[in-house]
């Protein structure tokens, strides 16, 4: 069975992941999608969830699954998009949920300042991103990159049905019937359970506080004496 990873939250620099696990918030390096990938060049499965993120870190996890020797399959399990639908873009193929969807737009700065020179600058560099995004959209879809660029600067979503006619996902996962069939019970606690449960686990710990109250008072009537 492949190995299976998780690709879910912003993508982040490398440096700044181990600030996102000391808070238990969701997020990828492109470090730690590499770090994750067996050495032994197994395939592997990855799970993908995320608005996206940097541009840098979208492409650089797309040159890792592309040099990456085993399979790479991507499943879409609730949105890819914008630097992480680059990302999916390296693997050898992308499955998408009926339910989830791949968005697609042109590169933008979050904040730019200073004069013509500086804001020319700034212009060119979006379009060299613009440029290697369409890149690695291309490569998988075989679309134009008048079409690509049509599609990016109209911020484009995709269901999962259009994301498998443009190109940007090879199949629609489907579910067998045992799979439906279990699907059907939510796997929820009854709220009489739940309650049930905070009720006796209240008064339980009551119990104890008391008894840890009336230890307290007798030590300190012990040492009183």
């Amino acid at each position: 069975m492949p190995k299976r990873i998780q690709m879910r939250g912003p993508l982040i620099p490398n440096n700044s992941q181990e600030v996102y696990d000391y808070y238990g918030m969701e997020a990828v390096s492109a470090k730690s999608i590499a770090e994750a990938l067996p050495e032994d060049g197994s395939d592997v499965v990855i799970e993908v969830n995320s608005n996206g993120g940097l541009v840098t870190v979208g492409s650089d996890i797309y040159t890792t699954l592309k040099n990456y020797s085993g399979h790479v399959t991507v499943e879409v399990t609730g949105m890819a998009a914008s630097a992480c639908s680059v990302a999916i873009m390296g693997a050898d193929k992308v499955v998408i949920s009926p339910t989830a969807q791949i968005m697609i737009h042109k590169a933008l700065l979050t904040s730019v300042a200073g004069n013509s020179d500086d804001l020319e600058s700034a212009a060119n560099a979006l379009k060299a991103s613009d440029k290697g995004i369409i890149n690695a959209y291309k490569a998988k879809t075989g679309l134009s990159e008048d079409e690509l660029l049509e599609l990016m600067k109209n911020e484009t979503y995709m269901s999962a049905d259009e994301a498998v006619e443009k190109g940007f996902a090879d199949e629609v996962m489907t579910f067998d019937e045992q799979q439906a069939v279990a699907s059907i019970g939510n796997g929820l606690l009854p709220q009489a359970v739940i309650d049930d449960y905070f009720a006796n686990h209240g008064n339980k710990r009551k119990q104890e506080i008391e008894a840890m109250k009336r230890e307290i008072e007798k030590e300190e009537i012990l040492q009183g004496l």
